[in-house]
């Protein structure tokens, strides 16, 4: 073995044996962008096997203060492809596996199925709930993290521990977004760290594991809070599961959420135009016996009118997030 690893291989925590085990390790990260530059980075550094790496976008240059895994060069190269080359240049003897593709409710079980440790680097609501149910069907630890503006946080779950669903069962009533609310580097870049720092813990199998904790970060004020959540129960109901448009069945109520401004094409043919607030006007009759799917582009809004329906006695839900 090279030097590349003495540092951290002296220390009683790893040794030889869990370099070894670091490198048998396969790990799968949803999202190359500002919490995904740093995972990958420490993942890699580290000594990681395998790295499966997935997201569907391109390198913009508003990416370049919080993502420096890229180059002004790499302006609109497919962040997979561009962040492969980046890790292969870093540390060649870690393999990466770039799939330039979106996560979503058909495919994400065959690729939790590929690794042993996934990290949820998307930053996107709809994901994390996606991935927290494949990863608690497939017994897998999943390392999520969040940021908007200054403040975010970090957490494991599943794999034996409680699943996402079990700390947070309803999505929030709204949520922004990097381009809306703005983030620092920095901030974003501590939280990256924290889950590769889990990651690494959950890959060695030291104790305390990092499962079911939570650990918050206000970067205004430079502090850390968080909570244990190890006992959490699995919630028994009003959980709705997402799904992806193949997943649709002939008898399905769809209903759009979006407007035509925001979607002139609506989810499928024959949806229904609703708002949120308009959901109450779906017939209980119509939906006896069929399962409604409610569509919108991050899953908050048709998560809302899936509760408002819950509520009136509609026990078939599914979400679509389509942005």
């Amino acid at each position: 073995m090279s030097d590349r690893y003495a540092r951290q291989i002296v220390l009683p925590e790893v040794g030889p044996g869990g370099q070894a085990r670091l490198a048998r390790t396969s790990i799968l990260v949803v999202g190359a962008g500002g919490l995904g530059c740093p995972v990958l980075s420490y993942l890699a550094g580290a000594g990681i096997g395998r790295l499966l790496l997935v997201d569907p976008d391109r390198v913009e240059e508003s990416n370049l203060h919080r993502q420096p895994l890229y180059r002004m060069g790499d302006v609109g190269r497919l962040k997979v492809e561009a962040a492969a080359e980046a890790l292969a240049a870093y540390n060649p003897g870690v393999e990466v596996e770039a799939l330039a593709l979106r996560l979503a409710p058909d495919n994400v079980a065959g690729l939790v199925a590929r690794a042993g440790i996934v990290v949820d680097a998307a930053d996107s609501f709809a994901a994390t709930y996606v991935l927290s149910d494949a990863c608690h069907d497939a017994g897998k630890p999943l390392v999520s993290a969040s940021i908007v503006g200054l403040a975010g946080y970090v957490g494991a779950f599943c794999g034996g521990g409680p699943s996402y669903r079990a700390v947070f069962p309803e999505m929030p009533a709204r949520a922004g977004d990097c381009a809306t609310a703005g983030v620092l580097g920095p901030a974003v870049g501590t939280l990256g760290l924290l889950q590769a720092q889990m990651a690494v813990l959950l890959a060695l199998g030291l104790e305390p594991s990092p499962l079911g904790r939570v650990i918050s970060f206000d970067a205004r004020r430079l502090g850390f809070g968080g909570f244990s959540f190890a006992g959490a129960q699995e919630p028994l109901a009003g959980s709705f599961p997402f799904i992806a448009p193949s997943q649709l069945l002939a008898g399905d109520i769809v209903v759009e959420l979006r407007g035509l401004e925001e979607a002139p094409v609506a989810a499928a043919p024959d949806a229904i135009r609703l708002t949120v607030d308009e959901i109450d006007r779906l017939s209980l009759d119509e939906t006896d016996g069929r399962r409604v799917v409610l569509c919108c582009r991050t899953g908050i809004r048709a998560a809302r009118a899936a509760s408002r329906l819950a509520a009136r006695g509609v026990t078939d839900l599914a979400l679509m997030a389509l942005g």
